[in-house]
């Protein structure tokens, strides 16, 4: 059987990829924050299950600090941009969010 995540740091992850997966959609498809287009919303569902999965569980670190890199090569390039492009307004936009995630990302090991 395969062990499923729902603790308070995966919520964490959750919210964050959600935020920055809003963020790209809305700057860069002109959405709006509560719809995303078809290609972010596939892509937060396949991100969000990958941290329901992920075999770190409540331990995880960031998924730059990981380990073990559990994305398809097509996922992990869309997630790439992501978060290359959301990571630095992340501190403008959700100022809490980002420096959880600067904390964990310095602090934080698997």
């Amino acid at each position: 059987m395969v062990r499923q995540n729902y603790g308070p740091n995966i919520g964490q992850e959750k919210l964050t990829i959600t935020c920055m997966i809003s963020l790209y959609c809305k700057k860069k498809h002109g959405q709006f924050e509560k719809q995303l287009c078809v290609t972010c919303e596939d892509l937060k569902r396949y991100a969000i299950a990958r941290l329901i999965l992920c075999r770190y569980g409540e331990q995880k670190s960031t998924c730059e600090k990981c380990l073990t890199h559990c994305y398809r090569k097509d996922y992990k390039e869309k997630i790439k941009n992501v978060m290359r492009f959301s990571g630095p307004r992340m501190i403008l936009y959700h100022p809490q969010m980002a420096i959880k995630h600067l904390y964990k990302n310095i602090f934080h090991h698997n």
